[in-house]
């Protein structure tokens, strides 16, 4: 049968050719069935071929191999068979001639059949391509941003065109494909204006009708700009969900993977991208299919899955190319993978070609052996090689971060002064992102490292200065709101909150105005990761929330309450919304979501009966445990507020073997003091697990009287030996003598407060109230209390005790 359907586009009107000027090589091309009849055709009429003729031909050629899978393609055939390189001669001669289409048309069907980037066509393509680029229509246009970002030109001045164009013409664009295929390419580029536009232009085209790939390009574009608008994704959703049951393994695998980034999917959505990645098991007949499924299915798999996947991982380790090989160890990296049998099978693999290893494939490599705990110094020592050569090759600065935050993970803890300055040569090009990374990652050397001497700690010093000052240069420049929380949503860690979260906070309080539905939820997400307490953006936040009710998702709730919950913050505005977001919750119904919510009400106190009643229902825990199947976080906190029945001990049970309970100084200080306070060790007890599985740092029992109680007498301690680490929980049916009452004695570091402010976290509060519920007296030894100038004599810390013990229980 003749395969006529691969005709490209731009030659159809070839095909109107009158029967008196019968163009013979033109039909004969249109019935070629296979690129080897095709180039033997072209090599017998090489002095007849046409501009026409040429231009079809590649199309050809490329359409052949386009619904072939991976390993049936022939790109190998095509680009050594002589007859190719004629047609790209001709090609090349005639690239002034070939109209518009055409010539967009040839270069997307040469990049797809693998025709090296530096090819001297493809350059005089993007030239010529670049002298028309004004006069492109906008679906040329689109094809066109498609090519340059095959060719990793996302970032190039040429693309930079192409948004200044596309910002002039975004009214005149009537077709969603072109729409949403310039919308992944100008995405690294689009400014955050026009970020916003193609967002209301994509909302307005999609529809029911709308195709799977412009569904698709919708969600790569929100990822690729870290946005997530969430009736655009529910549109999306929609129309993916309808094609899912058609989907092969290279676009559910697509899918899967943005959606795992944004973590914003329903449960439905991922139980539907689970079953159809488990049918596609079966059909994976090649490396890159399977490569695909797996990274795709084994983060959302249960165990039997992941040890199927594992075992068919061990039939295609010979055939994996080094991107497939890093991107499988990557994805046992994240679901934190035993089976060392396959991860040495792996590393064994890629060892070999390390030195053809891109910059941020050698740095993604090393991040995943790193989490894996991967044990062989040989490697390790021929990986870091690789990395400092690399470094002193590459210019792009997201590389170098890359590389250089590898390099801090290597058991190695040299810092040569060569890679000092080739950081400092990239600083000032560094997002803010990448300045939080690279100080992490010298701060990380400096820490572990005395062995450098004076000079290489100065050049440390000196770097982390200038970073903190290029920190600050863009802080300085930033004049929206919505710039500033997309340029520090990835930032964590000492330098940021340490060095530039004052000024950051204060940046915020100048755009207090710009505050607005739209940003509450990253704003919310932003003020907890920094722990900072600041009334006035919260009372903002409050009121924002209040006001715009309506437009506010349900899924947008959590982000825009957690602050409020975490950092324990109250007022009557504030109670307000949470009275009015209760009733928007107590509709919603996604199970993991909401018990997500629940959660976040009781550290803020809250306990509306509708809800608790609502969660702890039959129907509702059926469907919470069919999505423990889907979820990784298996664990769920409840709460004793309503003596709620304990159903997951054995998890809790399972936590507290994994968990080290560490002795510090300061706790075998207190211990010690306590002991004398209390009369010696047989009126203390350390690391008492309470029912609900709280852990308590000390615990003495008081009579009625004040005095302290022997636990020897009560046989509730078995010796006379404090042991610190695992225990059962406290038994809270013991009997006492009247009147008596368990005292439960905590000390509270930095991480149970906020950091501008000597203020409760909401996990502190709550903790505090499910002990008193419990029948415990609880008595706090805060951080700043007990290192005080105050303090600093046996006597005054003994003193203290007392006071905390027998005053504040009276």
């Amino acid at each position: 049968m003749f395969r006529l359907r691969g005709v490209s586009s731009f030659l159809r009107r070839c095909l109107h050719v009158g029967t008196a000027n019968r163009d013979k090589v033109l039909e004969q091309l249109q019935v070629c069935s296979a690129e080897k009849q095709l180039l033997e055709l072209v090599g017998k009429n090489r002095t007849k071929l046409t501009r026409d003729h040429v231009c079809l031909a590649i199309g050809m050629l490329w359409d052949f191999q386009r619904d072939r899978l991976h390993y049936q393609r022939n790109l190998k055939y095509i680009s050594g068979h002589p007859e190719f390189l004629t047609l790209r001669v001709l090609a090349e001669n005639r690239v002034t001639m070939i109209d518009d289409v055409m010539l967009v048309d040839m270069l997307y069907s040469l990049i797809r059949l693998k025709l090296e980037p530096h090819n001297s066509l493809i350059q005089q393509l993007i030239s010529e391509g670049w002298r028309r680029l004004d006069g492109f229509s906008m679906p040329c246009l689109s094809k066109f941003a498609i090519c340059l970002t095959d060719l990793h030109h996302q970032q190039s001045p040429l693309m930079g065109q192409i948004v200044s164009i596309l910002s002039q013409r975004l009214s005149s664009i009537d077709d969603t494909r072109v729409l949403t295929t310039l919308m992944i390419s100008v995405a690294q580029l689009a400014s955050p204006r026009l970020q916003d536009a193609l967002i209301i232009k994509a909302d307005q085209f999609l529809d029911s009708a709308s195709s799977f790939n412009d569904s698709r390009r919708v969600v790569q574009f929100l990822r690729s700009i870290r946005k997530v608008h969430r009736p655009l994704l529910e549109k999306c959703n929609k129309i993916i969900l309808h094609n899912i049951h058609t989907m092969g393994v290279d676009d559910i695998s697509i899918i899967a993977g943005m959606y795992l980034f944004l973590q914003i999917s329903t449960f439905d959505f991922k139980l539907a991208i689970k079953k159809r990645l488990v049918e596609l098991i079966d059909s994976c007949n090649d490396p890159v299919s399977f490569t695909k499924l797996f990274v795709s299915l084994a983060p959302i798999a249960n165990e039997e899955m992941i040890e199927r996947l594992e075992n068919l991982a061990f039939l295609w380790l010979d055939d994996l190319s080094v991107q497939q090989t890093v991107a499988m160890i990557e994805t046992l990296d994240s679901i934190r993978c035993k089976n060392h049998a396959l991860i040495q099978r792996l590393v064994s693999a890629i060892e070999p070609n390390l030195l053809i290893c891109r910059p941020i494939e050698v740095a993604r490599l090393t991040q995943s052996l790193y989490h894996l705990h991967y044990k062989n110094p040989e490697f390790f020592r021929k990986l870091r090689q690789v990395k400092i050569n690399l470094l002193g090759r590459t210019v792009l600065p997201y590389e170098v971060i890359a590389i250089i935050r590898a390099l801090s993970l290597m058991p190695s803890s040299r810092l040569e002064e060569d890679v000092i300055k080739r950081v400092e040569a990239v600083v000032s090009q560094c997002s803010f992102t990448n300045l939080n990374t690279v100080a992490f990652a010298i701060g990380k050397w400096v820490r572990k490292d005395e062995s450098h001497g004076i000079s290489a700690c100065s050049s440390c010093v000196s770097l982390l200065q200038n970073i903190t000052h290029c920190g600050l240069k863009k802080l300085q420049a930033i004049d929206r709101l919505d710039l500033l929380l997309d340029e520090v949503k990835l930032t964590l860690g000492h330098w940021f909150g340490e060095t530039l979260v004052e000024e950051m906070v204060d940046l915020l309080h100048k755009m207090i105005d710009q505050i607005n539905w739209t940003n509450l939820p990253e704003l919310g997400l932003f003020l907890t990761r920094i722990n900072h307490i600041c009334p006035l953006l919260m009372e903002r936040i409050a009121s924002v929330a209040i006001k715009d009710v309506d437009k506010i998702h349900p899924s947008g709730i959590c982000n825009i309450m957690l602050p409020f919950s975490y950092m324990n913050y109250h007022s009557v505005q504030v109670d307000e919304m949470f009275d009015i977001y209760i009733q928007l919750i107590i509709r919603f119904f996604d199970p993991h979501l909401l018990v997500y919510i629940v959660n976040l009400l009781a550290e803020a106190d809250y306990f509306p009966e509708q809800l608790v009643r609502k969660v702890f229902s039959v129907d509702f825990l059926s469907k919470l445990d069919a999505q423990l199947e889907i979820y990784s976080c298996k664990q769920f906190t409840l709460c004793p507020d309503f003596q709620v029945p304990w159903f997951h001990s054995d998890f809790c049970q399972e936590m507290l073997k994994k968990d080290n309970i560490f002795l510090s100084p300061v706790r075998q200080q207190i211990h010690r003091l306590l002991a004398e306070v209390l009369g010696g060790n047989d009126y203390i007890q350390a690391a008492v697990v309470t029912p609900y599985y709280y852990t308590i740092d000390f615990e003495c029992i008081l009579d009625t009287n004040m005095q302290p109680l022997s636990y020897s007498k009560l046989r509730t301690l078995q010796g006379d030996k404090v042991q610190w680490g695992k225990a059962s929980p406290v038994n809270m049916e013991d009997k006492l003598p009247p009147g008596a009452q368990r005292v439960a004695v905590n000390f509270l570091g930095p991480w149970a407060f906020t950091k501008n402010a000597s203020h409760f976290l909401g996990k502190t509060a709550v903790k505090k109230r499910h002990l008193e519920i419990l029948g415990y007296h609880v008595v706090h030894i805060p951080h700043f209390e007990w290192n005080s100038m105050e303090l600093s004599t046996n006597d005054a810390w003994k003193k203290y005790l007392k006071k905390k013990l027998f005053y504040s229980s009276a």
